[in-house]
């Protein structure tokens, strides 16, 4: 999600996914900081922050994207760090693939429990319907995760989604607004014999808002609801930078934030630059 309005150039991507993982072999403070290291980096598809937009990478064109998502605040003893490097092809005309390679460290575990996991994740984005003189286009995608370390205790899944985005042309500064359902696919949580790699709703909406203020400045915000592994709500600013670039900073709040008296502090300072080439 590559979208991430986030991809633009107007074509901003970003990943995101983190994943919720349970190991049974992990000491219970590390399962449980597992639980927020959830959905940062989304889709490696044209994107707001987390959610994937409707644009789509030109047949013939790249987009590379690196984002930087340190937690802030960190618990008393930890603090997770995001990295994600991001890679987008136009493949066909209204369609584009890409790869995401998330990897979350967490500083202060213990010796026995992993501080670093890492992901790949490919994905595809159809652009099925554009009217550019109404200002109205729908896209779906699909995004797959799947570990590459600690296999053993977790396992893949697919995020689904389709969406429809309407831009306001009245005005020189007319803002874009996208909406849409997602689903996740391929998770195991009900078996706990099995790896568990998603928990929460797998089901439910996402939305995203983007506002021109001026000339290559603009206010973008982005939600996916559900207390799960893509929940969270980031809002921020977008730059277009010289050379095809893009410079995108933001705050992500998990849904789940505040819970428990802010025991989660599952909120992320948001930073990414991507260019198409």
């Amino acid at each position: 999600m590559g979208a991430v309005g986030r991809f633009f150039l107007q074509s901003k991507k970003k990943g995101g996914l983190n994943t919720v993982k349970s190991f049974k072999v992990l000491p219970g403070l590390f399962v449980a900081l597992l639980l927020f290291v959830t959905a940062q980096t989304a889709l490696a598809q044209s994107t707001i922050f987390n959610i994937p937009s409707t644009d789509t990478v030109d047949k013939g064109k790249g987009y590379f994207e690196f984002d930087f998502l340190p937690q802030m605040p960190g618990s008393d003893s930890t603090r997770i760090y995001t990295y994600n490097p991001r890679l987008v092809a136009g493949v066909a005309k209204n369609v584009e693939a890409g790869v995401n390679f998330p990897t979350y460290h967490t500083t202060g575990l213990p010796a026995s429990s992993p501080a670093t996991l890492g992901y790949i994740q490919p994905n595809i984005k159809w652009k099925y319907f554009s009217n550019d003189d109404a200002g109205v286009a729908l896209a779906g995608g699909i995004l797959w995760n799947t570990p590459l370390n600690h296999r053993s205790g977790q396992d893949s899944f697919g995020l689904i989604y389709t969406e429809v985005s309407k831009k306001v042309k009245s005005g020189m500064h007319g803002p874009r607004f996208h909406a849409g359902p997602y689903g996740v696919v391929g998770a195991n949580v009900d078996d706990p014999t099995k790896p568990i790699s998603f928990s929460g709703p797998r089901a439910g909406a996402i939305l995203g808002y983007e506002q021109p203020v001026q000339g290559r400045v603009s206010f973008v915000a982005d939600w996916f609801s559900g207390k799960n592994n893509f929940g969270y709500f980031t809002p921020g600013v977008s730059i277009a930078v010289p050379g095809n670039g893009l410079f995108n900073a933001g705050y992500s709040f998990g849904n789940n934030s505040f819970e428990n008296s802010n025991a989660a502090k599952n909120r992320y300072l948001f930073v990414y630059y991507g260019v198409t080439f």
